[in-house]
């Protein structure tokens, strides 16, 4: 199985420069809120946070009182995260993705957002999680349903408007949910963050209307249905 580093373009200058700006700021915002949520009542105090050189939910982690690792795949996937952030509780481990250097359930949280999408071989990425996660995994994934079941048609233009975009992957709850169980794991809590296509909110530069939509829909439960991405979290089970 070749080596995949997908989290080396997301720990990048450009890809930090798409979340620059007021929807830049409204998705970080969001996101950080769902994850926050989905760690509600979960035990332990260490996170493994897998690809996360993006530095998205660092402070987040560190406010919320975790022992934080960062794993990259390169050393360079760190490099603008440690330049950010000197927490004295936050360390760094470069590592092949789907081959951790830790033992069964030797971190009690195992974090990984903007990763599964872009990884073929997530089932065994999910397996890995779960190997050494003694309490819970927390990931986030684009949903099939709503807009994003027309992702192949929307792709032409999501790149057109944003530029720097990527293919990905989307999921159904269910499939991860089996790969979930066949380790042990049920999935407890689900967060789903957007009902538009994020793409909408780039094209708008954060129009206070859509995120006024955004909050109806929320307020209605049409996000809970039909919003995406989502931040799935599952417990060990018995734990």
């Amino acid at each position: 199985m070749s080596r995949e580093t997908p989290d080396i373009e997301t720990s990048s200058a450009d890809y930090a420069r798409r979340f620059s700006g007021r929807a830049g700021a409204y998705f970080l915002k969001v996101q950080q809120q769902a994850v926050k949520n989905t760690l509600l009542g979960c035990k332990g105090s260490s996170v493994l946070d897998v690809g996360g050189g993006h530095g998205q939910l660092t402070q987040l982690l560190l406010d919320l009182g975790y022992s934080l690792t960062v794993i990259g795949s390169d050393n360079n996937c760190y490099s603008r995260l440690r330049l950010q952030c000197s927490d004295d509780r936050l360390s760094f481990v470069t590592s092949d993705l789907l081959s951790l250097p830790y033992r069964d359930q030797s971190v009690d949280i195992v974090i990984a957002v903007r990763l599964i999408s872009h990884m073929t071989a997530w089932r065994s990425l999910i397996a890995e999680f779960c190997r050494i996660a003694k309490y819970s995994v927390v990931i986030d994934y684009p949903s099939w349903f709503g807009i994003n079941a027309v992702t192949p048609l929307l792709f032409a233009i999501k790149k057109r408007w944003e530029g720097n975009t990527r293919s990905y992957q989307s999921f159904f709850k269910q499939e991860l949910a089996k790969q979930f169980g066949s380790q042990g794991f049920s999935v407890t809590r689900t967060q789903h963050q957007f009902f538009l296509p994020m793409v909408l909110h780039r094209a708008a530069s954060g129009s206070s209307t859509l995120i006024s939509i955004e909050s109806h829909c929320q307020a209605i439960g049409l996000t809970r249905l039909f919003g995406s991405p989502v931040i799935l979290r599952a417990d060990r089970k018995g734990s």
